[in-house]
C-alpha cells in the first residue's frame, strides 16, 4: 500500500527545500568575462544582471561592434556559469531527499 502521507510529508519537505534554494541562488554571483577581461558581465544564479564592466578602449565609436560581439559572449558564459551553479544547487537538494532515480533526474534539468 502507498504512503499517502509520507509522500507528502516528502513533497512538503521538497517543497522547502526548494524555496531554501531559490534563496541561496539570489546570493550566488557568477562572472562572464570576454576579451581577455575587456568585458565582465556579473549576475546571479537566478539570471540577474548585477553589472558590466566595460574596459575605456572599447568606448569609441570604431569599436562599436567589437564591443556588442564581447558584451554577447560575456553574457553567455555568465549564464553557463549561472546555470551550472543553479544544476549544482539541485542536485544538492534532491540528493539528500532520498527521491527515486528518475524522479530525481526530474529536478536536475
Amino acid at each position: 500500500m502507498v504512503d499517502i502521507f509520507g509522500m507528502m510529508k516528502q513533497a512538503q519537505q521538497l517543497q522547502s527545500k526548494m524555496q531554501e534554494m531559490q534563496d541561496q541562488l539570489a546570493n550566488v554571483e557568477v562572472e562572464g568575462i570576454s576579451g581577455g577581461g575587456l568585458v565582465a558581465v556579473r549576475m546571479t544564479a537566478k539570471m540577474d544582471v548585477k553589472g558590466v564592466k566595460i574596459d575605456p578602449s572599447l568606448m569609441k565609436a570604431e569599436e562599436r561592434e567589437v564591443l556588442e560581439d564581447l558584451l554577447v559572449t560575456a553574457f553567455g558564459e555568465a549564464r553557463r556559469k549561472a546555470e551550472a551553479a543553479m544544476q549544482e544547487k539541485m542536485q544538492s537538494l534532491t540528493g539528500g531527499l532520498g527521491l527515486p532515480p528518475g524522479l530525481s533526474g526530474l529536478f536536475g534539468h
